[in-house]
């Protein structure tokens, strides 16, 4: 083991430095280099046991050259390293014959494991080189660089070349049919149908007919043959969205499908046979359905084969600047306007608060602010109210003053803005006095008009300005408010 050749690659000289002292103190033979084409004229020579490649370099990137080793060298681990932790790379590199995936910054300690494992398992390497995949849908792109939802990646990856059914669990609003979406789109069967099948939306008396289908005359209505789900899906995937909801009896007959790839339709005496792959998914505790005997032992362990857990938003709060981003530039572009942005303060914000309505509520919120929002900046306070109601979840340094929105102290604000300030300067920023004044007046501003009930000329009164210096701060600030008939009669 002390001897194992192992070479890295990356243009980053620092990297490269880290990995090859750490590995040698290791007792590793390391080789470094700084682009792959040198790498792969030595190859030929003096193949290593192991190879850490970074994926995005000048040159050859990091996903030709793995496709190019394992044309020659099948069974050479490649591990691939990159600082672009998206769902696209994650899965290309799986489908092209990685033997892991490393997302930058990493711990070195998981890099020698990493290594150890590949020379452990060098006999068991994956074979099978896959179909380069096609960019992903918009509408189903899934988002995140947090260390949960890697391990999602990484899953999805895993099983881009498996038929095997999966159990996916997480809260509602956390993505579950996204994540269905992509296991079959990266998989054998994404040239055939994905269908999708909500239980709890579904009347428990029609949930086989649409599973299964029914013969004509099966029942007062049924007129004709009609195909069900499992039909319809035939070759590809059938995702059925809160398992958990489906009743005891439907469980016993999908049980039989799971266990025997046919059924019969409602009314039918001859069985149909079709060649599905299951993806289950649900918010509930199947184990605890199971012991109350409300769902069917065998089948949960027929469904549990392998299971992906969802994290909620809140577990991964970095994600959300990223998710925002996205979702407000979405809806942007669907009505045809330029799309909001979110100031630091209201990023801050929104990464405290625990989103019960998980990435859903966030882009039901990006679609609200994109349609109620008048000017280009997202404050605070501009949140939608039942957003502002909401207890956040602070802790230490994190706490911070938001305009409008922090209702706890109200009588030490002066403590809380000093709070706020001096965690932007440990943060490093500038010029907050340009940040923390429209923040300042538009609180006191929109204070005073509510105050007046809109009367512009009466809320310049209390604030001290004449009349046109509010209207200009208003205008300014991007703070809408509707002229007075009575005010301009007096005026």
């Amino acid at each position: 083991m002390s001897r194992n050749k192992i070479w890295v690659i990356d243009d980053d000289r620092a990297m490269r430095w880290v990995l090859e002292k750490t590995f040698k103190e290791e007792g590793f033979d390391v080789t470094s280099f700084e682009e792959a084409q040198t790498a792969l004229d030595q190859l030929p020579d003096d193949a290593p046991d192991v190879i850490l490649t970074d994926i995005r370099m000048p040159g050859i990137d990091g996903l030709t050259f793995l496709g190019k080793v394992k044309n020659n060298y099948p069974d050479l681990p490649v591990i691939i390293m990159t600082a672009h932790s998206d769902l696209e790379s994650a899965v290309s590199s799986y489908q092209t014959g990685a033997f892991e995936y490393l997302p930058k910054p990493f711990d070195i300690d998981e890099a020698l494991a990493l290594v150890h494992r590949a020379i452990l398992h060098v006999n068991k390497l994956q074979q099978q080189e896959a179909a380069k995949t096609t960019a992903p849908v918009q509408s189903t792109e899934i988002i995140g660089e947090s260390p949960a939802m890697q391990e999602v990646f990484r899953a999805i990856g895993r099983l881009s070349q498996s038929h095997i059914t999966v159990l996916i669990n997480g809260e509602s609003g956390t993505g579950k049919e996204l994540v269905a979406h992509a296991l079959h789109k990266h998989s054998p069967r994404s040239s055939k149908p994905f269908i999708a099948l909500n239980m709890a939306a579904i009347p428990k008396d029609l949930i086989e007919t649409e599973l299964f289908g029914h013969e004509k005359g099966a029942f007062t209505g049924a007129n004709t043959q009609r195909q069900g789900r499992f039909e319809q899906a035939n070759g590809g995937t059938l995702f059925l969205d809160e398992i958990g909801d489906m009743p005891f009896e439907t469980q016993t007959r999908l049980l039989r499908v799971l266990a025997d790839g046919e059924f019969y339709r409602v009314g039918g005496h001859i069985p149909v046979r079709v060649d599905v792959r299951i993806v289950a998914a649900t918010h509930q505790d199947l184990e605890k359905l199971v012991n109350e005997g409300r769902f069917r032992e065998d089948l949960y362990h027929r469904l549990n084969v392998i299971r992906i857990h969802i994290p909620k938003l809140a577990h991964r709060s970095e994600d959300i600047p990223m998710l925002a981003q996205h979702f407000l530039a979405r809806a942007g572009k669907e009505l045809g306007v330029s799309p909001k942005i979110l100031r630091p303060e209201t990023t801050d914000y929104m990464q405290q608060l625990p989103w019960p309505g998980n990435v859903r509520q966030l882009e039901n919120t990006c679609r609200w602010l994109t349609v109620m929002i008048t000017g280009r900046d997202v404050y605070p306070e501009d949140l939608p109210s039942e957003l502002k109601q909401i207890p956040i979840h602070k802790s230490g340094e994190q706490a911070a003053i938001t305009a409008g929105v922090d209702r706890i102290s109200l009588h030490h604000w002066d403590e809380l803005l000093g709070q706020w300030a001096i965690q932007k300067l440990k943060n490093g920023e500038m010029k907050i006095l340009d940040m923390a004044t429209p923040m300042f007046e538009r609180t006191l501003i929109n204070a005073a008009l509510q105050q007046t009930r809109g009367r512009k000329r009466h809320a310049a009164e209390l604030l001290g300005w004449g009349r046109n210096t509010l209207t200009r701060k208003l205008k300014e600030l991007g703070i809408a408010a509707e002229d007075d008939a009575e005010e301009e009669a007096e005026t």
